[in-house]
């Protein structure tokens, strides 16, 4: 007999699995002859509501039998080395997940990503960090394992109607994760060992007959045009020379590849603009924001580090939190030269003393008529509007310093009141920050909304809006400002037979689970087209 029930627990007793047995037995009231073999943890939770904090766990109790754990998936697969190919195009969670799932129902995944592997990913990293040189091919958004891999590794998502998320975090503790993300409420891996949990995927991927390859930039679409003006997608040309030939192809790039938008316009394949969300990344002393949270001046040790999540309407704009980074870091995420992109990340342990995290406002299709005449790589096309916006924030903020990656910034209540701050607090961003005018380097726009919604986040977080913080510029990658439309019953792009968008990129996910998730819908519905 399975029995499910909740307990409340200190947050020193809930790392004690004998304590927590006590507890689950004074729950049940067993009779004489019955025994409680084991005690399986379901979801655990911090409730910080109350004047203590608390750990709340919900477990499955096993009465007189044991719990048997559910077979391994990876063990299920077959090799697919002679299998009909399909490609798929990026090595993030979407495109790796989706090769998975390709290998589960048979079929061969080819994936191709423009990046390299984790680990070559490294050097990169470490030039754009220490010397300001970005690499647009390989950095914190491309290359293997996409933008989660070195940018956090969060697998939390409010994406259920996608699917249940189980069986992607089942993969991912068979690949190396712990087993805490099965039952943690806001599971995380941590930027360092993420990339080794990424390279284990690969290595399934490659010993049950896919195919990956790195530098691997795709440059043209192979479509052929039938009698009736049907198009159908036959492969794609990568690094303009080379061909590959498959059945279909998954097109899983990620939400910074420009590049894609670009072509498959040029393509006459059809885009669709897309509203998304700008502004900055704002970096707190961790120790404030866990005062703040649990209500302690002192964090109990037992405790993880304090997050939040804050949201106002703002001259009818959303202004909201966005990838929340609690003991984190302030990365550079751009993924080309003369432009500057902050994103968060944080370790497993996520000790740093910061907490970070993306502050952005909702940005509208009829926010950007404007760059209706303007173009984006010689297009003129309101399609690219949000694009165009995107691109000159960047570069704004760029232009603002010395040509390296170090970044503007201005403390939180400085730039309410529109003064350049005197001195900026210590920050976890390495290529360092200066202080600098955010209120008129940010769109006027941008800015005043910020500039309402700082204040009004303190009513419900008393010393929340605090000089002791700062802002940094700036955060303008939380989504794909495109989409590319497909049918939402066979997932395939209305234009083009075979051709499938998939996950950040064409607009249908918004972190690593969702787009992981995606990624095995849409595999599943390209194993029933080839079937």
């Amino acid at each position: 007999m399975i029995q499910r029930i909740e307990i409340a627990l200190s947050p020193k007793n809930a790392q004690s699995e004998t304590f927590i047995k006590q507890q689950v037995l004074k729950k049940l009231h067993l009779s004489n002859n019955q025994q409680l073999v084991d005690v399986i943890a379901v979801r655990r939770s911090i409730d910080a509501r109350s004047k203590v904090p608390v750990v709340r766990l919900l477990v499955d109790a096993y009465i007189d039998e044991a719990y048997i754990a559910p077979p391994s998936i990876i063990k299920q697969y077959s090799n697919v080395k002679t299998a009909k190919k399909v490609i798929v195009v990026g090595a993030g969670p979407a495109g790796y997940f989706a090769a998975l799932q390709l290998i589960e129902l048979g079929l061969k995944p080819i994936v191709l990503d423009r990046g390299k592997d984790v680990r070559e990913r490294r050097r990169d990293l470490r030039a754009i960090q220490q010397d300001g040189v970005v690499n647009p091919n390989s950095n914190y958004c491309f290359g293997e394992g996409g933008a989660g891999t070195y940018s956090d590794g969060k697998l939390y998502t409010r994406s259920k109607k996608r699917g249940k998320i189980e069986k992607i975090l089942r993969l991912l503790v068979e690949h190396g994760a712990t087993s805490d993300i099965l039952v943690d409420a806001h599971p995380h891996i941590g930027s360092n060992k993420l990339p080794k949990v990424v390279a284990n995927i690969r290595e399934t991927i490659l010993a049950h007959g896919g195919e990956i390859h790195f530098d691997s930039l795709v440059t043209d679409f192979i479509i052929e045009k039938e009698n009736s003006g049907q198009r159908t997608i036959r492969g794609v040309v990568v690094n303009q020379k080379e061909e590959y030939f498959a059945d279909a192809t998954i097109l899983a790039t990620g939400h910074s590849a420009r590049d894609i938008y670009t072509l498959l316009y040029k393509k006459q394949i059809r885009l669709e603009a897309k509203p998304f969300a700008l502004g900055v990344r704002i970096e707190h002393p961790q120790s404030l924001i866990d005062k703040i949270q649990y209500r302690q001046p002192k964090r109990e040790e037992h405790l993880p580090a304090a997050s939040y999540s804050v949201v106002c309407q703002v001259e009818k704009r959303g202004v909201f939190s966005f990838c929340m980074c609690p003991g984190g870091l302030i990365v550079p995420a751009a993924t080309s030269p003369n432009e500057l992109v902050v994103n968060g990340m944080s370790l497993s342990r996520r000790d740093s003393p910061f907490s970070n995290s993306g502050m952005v406002v909702a940005i509208e299709l009829e926010d950007l008529t404007h760059y209706n005449h303007k173009t984006f790589e010689g297009i003129e096309d309101p399609i690219f509007n949000g694009l165009k916006f995107q691109q000159e924030v960047e570069q704004i903020m760029f232009q603002a310093g010395d040509g390296s990656q170090k970044a503007p910034a201005q403390r939180v209540v400085d730039f309410t009141k529109g003064k350049l701050s005197n001195n900026l607090p210590s920050t976890s961003y390495i290529p360092g920050v200066y202080s600098a005018p955010m209120h008129e380097l940010l769109p006027n726009w941008v800015s005043k909304r910020l500039q309402k919604a700082l204040p009004e986040f303190n009513k419900k977080k008393k010393g929340y809006f605090t000089n002791e913080a700062q802002i940094v510029g700036t955060e303008s990658r939380t989504s794909s400002p495109i989409r590319i439309p497909r049918n939402s019953v066979t997932l395939m792009h209305p234009d083009v037979v075979g051709l499938y968008p998939c996950g950040e990129g064409a607009g249908y996910a918004g972190g690593i689970v969702s787009a992981a998730m995606d990624g095995e819908n849409v595999a599943k519905i390209v194993a029933d087209f080839l079937a």
